[in-house]
């Protein structure tokens, strides 16, 4: 965030100097004529409103910031630091600030001449044209800032991007351990933490030069450390290609959206069980969640791999598993809400939905659909409830 705030401040007071370099170029009888002595009242108004306006700011977004920390969940906070038009207006307030205190010092000590207050006085209508545009625009998007609604946007389409970057379609049904040869040479991290990102263009450089194959046997948000395998070769390394391999994981003490779709599916999950919590009890939200998520999760069924790039390719990365995907999202909501008929009704047609979508998963679907069920049926105490949760769950899932 600091940096595009610094980034204008610096425009900011290069515009306002350039006002007593570059006065030579105005002609002394426009500058006579424009009458820019009212350019130190502006200066001055400007001043004092930017850095209430940049107060106000700060603390909308930290106010949205610890709202939902405490009442979606602390792992989405991320991702509205990362607002890029909240960034952008409070380096457009701050930095008009710094622009008006500039240009008053520098109008205190007579560095400029009448020309110069002219070109002041340009740059000055310029900022306000800037300020009323980004003040319009903030006070369009502070409205649904940090809300719930919003911030399931926001999760959803970055676990969207995460799993549009992967460039495959999961696994289904219980993933196949790849078998690893004994005499392969094991890859090891030296550091514990998240794995954030995968440069797959060393690990493809280092396959290359061993002449072999690297399998990857970590994903994204994998924990690593010293004990856990992150990939393997049959080809034998020397420590060099060793700590080029390393250097291709991202370690970070949390995880993060942008590789790692399944992330963006328990941020969901969390969202939705703060929902269904007593002190809330909001099954809208976690209804909203569902959806979110299926949009997600058909996004990763409908993603299909290029077969010519796969085959050809030196570093195997594997899929997600889809029955690990599933449970990320539906566990969490199929336990907290499972008292809840209108969630569970939602959770049977979200899952049919899927299986519709990509009819291999049908079973991993079914299975999580039948656990749902058995949540709900337990939890439900009338009669009624059980009874139409039930004959939605044989609409879709029919017992053989």
């Amino acid at each position: 965030m600091w940096f595009r705030a610094a980034l204008f401040c610096v425009f900011a007071i290069l515009l306002a100097l350039a006002s007593a370099f570059l006065a030579h170029l105005i002609p002394y009888q426009f500058a006579s004529k424009v009458g820019a002595q009212s350019v130190d009242n502006i200066l001055n108004v400007l001043a004092s409103s930017m850095l209430a306006v940049t107060t106000f700011s700060l603390t909308a977004m930290v106010s949205a910031y610890s709202g939902a920390t405490s009442n979606i969940t602390p792992r989405a906070v991320q991702l509205l630091v990362d607002d890029s038009t909240a960034q952008n207006a409070l380096a457009t307030f701050l930095g008009s600030f710094l622009f008006a205190i500039v240009g008053i010092i520098a109008l205190s000590t007579g560095l400029y001449g009448d020309s110069g207050r002219v070109i002041l006085l340009g740059g000055t209508i310029l900022i306000i044209a800037i300020i009323v545009i980004t003040f319009l625009h903030w006070i369009e998007h502070i409205t649904r800032f940090g809300r719930v609604n919003d911030t399931i946007h926001r999760v959803e389409s970055a676990a969207m991007k995460a799993a549009l970057t992967m460039g495959a379609s999961p696994h289904f049904g219980t993933r196949r351990q790849r078998e690893v040869p004994d005499d392969a040479c094991r890859i090891h991290h030296d550091c514990i933490g998240r794995i954030t990102h995968i440069d797959i263009t060393v690990l493809r450089e280092v396959a290359k030069d061993l002449d072999a194959e690297i399998i990857l046997s970590a994903l994204p948000g994998t924990m690593a450390d010293p004990s856990r395998m992150l990939a393997w070769t049959t080809a034998p390394i020397e420590d060099e290609h060793l700590k080029r391999c390393r250097s291709a994981f991202t370690l970070a003490h949390d995880r993060a959206f942008d590789n790692d779709p399944r992330f963006g599916l328990v941020v969901l999950s969390e969202i939705a069980s703060r929902a269904l919590s007593p002190a809330v009890n909001d099954p809208g939200t976690a209804i909203s969640v569902i959806e979110a998520g299926t949009r997600v999760l058909t996004a990763m069924l409908n993603t299909e791999a290029d077969e010519d790039e796969e085959q050809a390719d030196n570093v195997i990365v594997p899929p997600f598993a889809f029955p690990e995907l599933l449970e990320d999202l539906y566990r969490p909501i199929a336990r907290d809400g499972a008292g809840m008929l209108e969630v569970a009704i939602r959770l049977q047609k979200s899952l049919a939905a899927l299986a519709e979508t990509a009819p291999e998963g049908a079973s991993d679907c079914g299975r999580v659909a039948r656990n749902a069920l058995d949540r709900a049926l337990h939890a439900m105490t009338n009669a009624a409830d059980r009874e139409k949760i039930t004959h939605v769950h044989l609409r879709y899932w029919p017992t053989p």
